[in-house]
């Protein structure tokens, strides 16, 4: 089967409850878990809101 480019898209949210994608963002972003998870709970998942608020 062929790679659609709706396969290829970047997610927009974080999935908080998935550890692994947790990690991942968090260590891409250069933050702890714990930080992370508390900008989430303050601005919320969208990956572009987190960013922006963490910095990067």
């Amino acid at each position: 089967m062929a790679e659609t480019q709706a396969d290829r898209r970047e997610p927009t949210h974080l999935n908080v409850w998935d550890q692994t994608e947790r990690a991942g963002f968090a260590a891409r972003m250069g933050v702890s878990e714990g930080r992370l998870r508390k900008a989430v709970r303050l601005v919320g998942s969208r990956i572009s809101t987190l960013s922006s608020y963490l910095k990067v």
